[in-house]
């Protein structure tokens, strides 16, 4: 029987699609599902949604807010605007969720060094808004900040796992030096907020990447006397911290925030019932959180701090038999900025906190912010990708060195009992 001849084509044919290559993009598809953590898919999802519907509690106010005698806003001017940007997220999330894991920390490097650009580029070419030169206008106005978030955590992530191939590298010196640079870009906008969160992300991701209890102590008080500095050189900075802790006025914007969240007792006034979100400043974005208790209660309130919390321990149990430390560092640092972020905006709205003027991501409205957001929620997907049929014999938390040595410790106690 002789053997079939492979198919030559002739000078300007092209080889018919094979069945394999017809059916890529499904098996792409298949392969994401199979692999893609669902629960904090789903999490993420319902986020969003439960977002879609305080923005539309919180339009009406800030529309009448904004509205001027020679522009009115309707009502729901930026329910329906915020549906857009969704949408736009929705796709971003999916397809950089569908990234593979060296695929996703390309985009991160690549992300973090143009966004670093354009953070030096903001005090000379950036629009300023209430006092704050924080945007760059290029056809489309959004924050360098924003999108350097998830960038930030995973290019520091990759230098930190240099460790493990030579660990006399001085990754520490250039993650603390990269770290003073944004700080330094952040702070002459001026953006408190985001530098503090900035300085979480590094804290974090230096701190589970092994560094000695000295230099952990040392790290503390440079971070200590460097918000001692900041309190004496930013003004506003210094104003809100002390209108913080002398408990402020009524009609401080933190004050007002409070008192509109708990206005509407537990189980809230209804949809467009709300009357304190009206006296409420940026109700759709930095206080939305507080139209989500004045209208929709306490009760929903507990529900979505308990949703972030279930973000942050999914992601933690899903990096806790990690075996990479690029992933594992990548992972925490994402998951830090968001949920880092996250309940920085919720003690604000609780007079927990000074204000920083930081959204509650994944429910707050954003044009651009949203992008950023769901980008950073996408990469945390793609770098928690897993197969479920590969089982991992080194949990990944005694491949860090402070865990590594703790578990050291216990085999030789457990040893000498023996």
């Amino acid at each position: 029987m002789s053997a079939s001849q492979p198919y030559i084509p002739r000078a300007g044919e092209r080889a018919p699609a094979t069945e394999k290559f017809r059916g890529s993009r499904s098996a792409e598809l298949k392969i994401w599902w199979r692999e893609v953590d669902r629960v904090l898919l789903f999490l993420i999802l319902l986020l969003m949604a439960i977002g879609t519907a305080a923005v539309a509690a919180a339009s009406p106010a800030s529309a009448r807010r904004l509205s001027t005698a020679s522009v009115q806003l309707p009502d729901l001017y930026f329910y329906w605007a915020h549906l857009r940007w969704q949408f736009l997220g929705v796709i971003t999330l999916i397809g950089a969720s569908m990234l593979s894991r060296d695929n996703a920390r390309r985009v991160g490097i690549v992300l973090a060094a143009a966004m670093l650009g354009f953070l030096v580029l903001v005090p000379m070419i950036g629009h300023e808004v209430n006092g704050a030169k924080r945007w760059i206008n290029l056809g489309m106005r959004f924050q360098p900040s924003e999108f350097l978030k998830p960038g930030f955590a995973i290019a520091l992530a990759w230098i930190l796992s240099w460790r493990l191939r030579d660990p006399h590298l001085p990754v520490l010196a250039i993650v603390t030096a990269i770290m003073g640079v944004v700080g330094l870009l952040l702070m002459l906008q001026p953006n408190l907020g985001a530098t503090l969160l900035f300085g979480g992300v590094w804290f974090v991701l230096v701190l589970l990447s092994g560094v000695s209890v000295q230099r952990i102590g040392m790290l503390i008080g440079g971070g200590i006397a460097g918000l001692v500095a900041v309190y004496f050189l930013y003004e506003n900075g210094r104003n809100r911290i002390d209108a913080f802790l002398g408990g402020g006025t009524a009609f401080d914007q933190v004050d007002l925030a409070q008192r509109t969240l708990l206005a509407g007792g537990w189980t809230g006034s209804g949809l467009w019932l709300g009357i304190r979100k009206l006296n409420l400043p940026e109700a759709h974005t930095d206080y939305i959180f507080s139209v989500i208790g004045e209208e929709f209660g306490l009760l929903m309130c507990a529900v979505i701090v308990v949703m972030y919390l279930a973000i942050i321990a999914r992601v933690l149990v899903r990096l806790a038999d990690e075996d990479n430390l690029f992933t594992l560092l990548a992972g925490a640092g994402l998951v830090t900025q968001i949920g880092g972020q996250a309940f920085i905006n919720i003690l604000v709205n609780l007079q927990l906190f000074p204000s920083k003027g930081m959204t509650l991501p994944l429910v707050s409205y954003g044009g651009s912010s949203t992008i950023a957001v769901c980008l950073a929620a996408g990469l945390l997907l793609a770098i928690t990708r897993r197969n479920p049929f590969l089982t991992r014999e080194t949990p990944g938390l005694r491949k860090v060195p402070p865990f590594k040595k703790f578990g050291a410790m216990r085999k030789t106690n457990e040893g000498k009992r023996s």
